[in-house]
């Protein structure tokens, strides 16, 4: 297409995003005020499906045997481009993460998109991506094939500050459970084994091996389970760790180390240790640049200004991380908040809920939806994205797609 063109089809994505607004911003408010945990996400995706569904789209609800996921299908031929939505919410403090934008800035982006996909020469996916927080929905869909063609995948996350791509990194969780031998306290301690003991020892050495990590690593974690009666020797403890890295390569090897920790702490202390590493880690994410500028271009176009991450950082783990590693992706933060606003408050929580998190709604939407139609008119995006991608050590996803 000419340049011309492309400017008429940008204009007319977002005049439809313009008029479908109030749809797109009720959708957003309506998820916001039903948060929804991990794979518990009901609400929203009858929510999100039937609006899709009723403007035409061919969608698919719980696919890839996930009863929360969707996919909506646009398009006969030329490149596919995925357009990400996330809706699950945090416990306690509802959308703190603001997946309520993330959802319908992905659902407007969609709907403004499929009227031009025949025309334009491209293929539209969008998809609905259960559990996020914690939960790996991404990290399942990519194991059963919802990535398999898809040239590049994209979603924008709300934030304090309008920026590039997140400071992400790579994420495990590991499990533990100690046993240990119960004992009256008083009248026969020498008899008891203290597995509370080996978790507290154990924790102490995570906190000593803290000040020899990389400063942009991360050591936390939680007693989850423990004694009831201080007067009997503790048998049995527990307690969940996360290990953070810039990398997954990193991260291998900070896992060792703390599994090295917590054996110490249960073998000084006497009793066994046994663990498990939670499914679906999460792996840090490629931004892929020549995607990113492109986003970044039509951004701008809408008055917001994406800054690099070395400028404002903001620090989190995602599942989009796996996808980047399978698929040329981008994952940039829209502003919907004051800066001082961190993620995962209450804070945050209202605001996007708000007039501002409304704004990221309609900016979010059209901003994807141009880099979208860039992406399906100007080839060489997405052969240069493919080629960094390839540059940075991805892999293809593979296998069938089995919606």
């Amino acid at each position: 297409m000419t340049n011309f063109d492309v400017s008429a089809a940008k204009k007319q994505a977002c005049a439809s995003i313009d008029a479908l607004a109030e749809v797109l911003i009720d959708a957003s408010h309506q998820i916001h005020a039903n948060p929804e945990l991990n794979f518990k996400e009901h609400h929203a995706h009858d929510l999100l499906t039937s609006v899709l569904e009723s403007n035409g789209l061919e969608t698919q609800r719980a696919a890839y045997g996930l009863d929360t996921a969707f996919e909506a299908r646009a398009g006969s031929h030329g490149p596919v481009i995925a357009v990400l939505c996330e809706y699950d919410a945090l416990p306690d403090i509802g959308h703190a993460c603001g997946h309520n934008v993330i959802a319908t800035a992905g659902l407007g982006a969609g709907l403004a998109l499929a009227p031009l996909a025949e025309q334009l020469g491209g293929r539209l996916r969008v998809l609905g991506t259960p559990a996020e927080e914690g939960g790996g929905g991404k990290v399942l869909m990519l194991e059963r094939g919802a990535f398999v063609d898809v040239d590049a995948a994209m979603m924008v996350h709300p934030a304090g500050s309008e920026v590039e791509r997140i400071t992400s990194l790579a994420i495990e969780q590991l499990n533990v459970r100690y046993t240990g031998k119960a004992s009256h306290a008083a009248a026969a301690p020498e008899k008891g084994i203290n597995a509370l003991d080996g978790a507290v020892l154990g924790y102490n050495n995570i906190a000593a091996l803290r000040q020899h990590i990389a400063p942009d690593e991360r050591i936390h974690g939680i007693f989850t389970d423990g004694p009831a009666k201080a007067n009997i020797v503790p048998h049995h403890a527990g307690a969940n760790w996360y290990m953070r890295s810039p990398t997954r390569a990193g991260l291998a090897g900070l896992k060792d180390r703390v599994v090295r920790c917590l054996e110490a702490g249960a073998l000084a202390a006497g009793c066994t240790m046994e663990y498990t590493w939670v499914e679906r880690s999460y792996d840090d994410v490629i931004d892929s640049r020549p995607l990113l500028e492109a986003y970044i271009a039509n951004a701008q176009s809408l008055g917001r200004d994406p800054r690099p991450d070395s400028e404002t950082a903001i620090v989190g783990s995602t599942d989009m991380g796996n996808v980047s590693y399978a698929v040329p992706s981008i994952h940039p933060m829209i502003k919907v908040a004051p800066e001082e606003t961190a993620i995962h408050t209450v804070d945050f929580a209202q605001y996007a809920g708000g007039p501002q998190g409304d704004q990221g709604v309609i900016d979010g939407a059209k901003a994807m939806a141009m880099t979208v139609i860039d992406c399906w008119t100007k080839p060489e995006i997405l052969a240069d994205a493919e080629a960094a991608f390839l540059a940075a050590g991805g892999v293809r996803a593979s296998g069938s797609i089995n919606p």
